[in-house]
């Protein structure tokens, strides 16, 4: 996930006024943990949030709650790692986890990560902890290689993070999805673990 400076604000503006603030006179404590069931109410949320209103996802239909309860079944049933990452007071403030790259049984070691924070929640290394202990439970299971899929629109911070944790850009597809009124490309970046 990432956003240009100007689109970040103006969806943290957006997201506060929705009710969702942190409270700044303390430090953010984050905690990071595998995701479960009660959790999905808060993954859904964040991620129908930027569905509806960025490019760095190309779902276009928000996600029902079952759909999320659903994918974290799926992947615990595969024993991929799903975590979240929350404040001291439980508060979900992002989630990341890896998936099945594709269906074809020769990519069995091969996984596609996600992640997406709370807006507000942006900009305070949540999302470098989240990754570096994806990646590490992602090895654990088995995982070799990890391959990231980001929007080439709105998205510098998300390669910039990537980048950080080792991923190397491996290419550029161009004008393969369309979301809101627009072509949109996608940068492919891949990390061996």
């Amino acid at each position: 996930m990432g956003l240009d400076s100007s689109s970040r604000w103006r969806l943290i503006r957006r997201f506060r006024a929705r009710g969702f603030r942190e409270d700044t006179d303390r430090p953010l404590s984050v905690n990071l943990r595998a995701a479960e069931a009660k959790d999905c109410y808060a993954i859904c949320e964040i991620y129908n949030f930027y569905i509806q209103n960025s490019v760095v996802t190309f779902d276009e239909q928000a996600m029902e709650l079952g759909q999320w309860q659903d994918k974290l079944e799926y992947l615990q049933k595969l024993k991929l790692p799903f975590i979240v990452a929350s404040s001291d007071r439980g508060e979900i403030l992002g989630f990341a986890y890896v998936a099945p790259w594709r269906q074809k049984s020769a990519y069995r070691s091969t996984v596609e990560d996600t992640i997406y924070l709370r807006p507000a929640s942006t900009g305070k290394r949540i999302g470098t902890k989240l990754l570096e202990a994806l990646l590490i439970e992602a090895k654990a299971a088995g995982v070799k290689e990890v391959v990231a899929v980001i929007s080439d629109s709105g998205a510098d911070s998300s390669v910039k993070l990537h980048e950080q944790c080792g991923f190397k850009n491996q290419g550029h597809l161009a004008k393969v999805g369309f979301k809101f009124d627009r072509w949109l490309g996608t940068i492919l970046m891949q990390k061996s673990l």
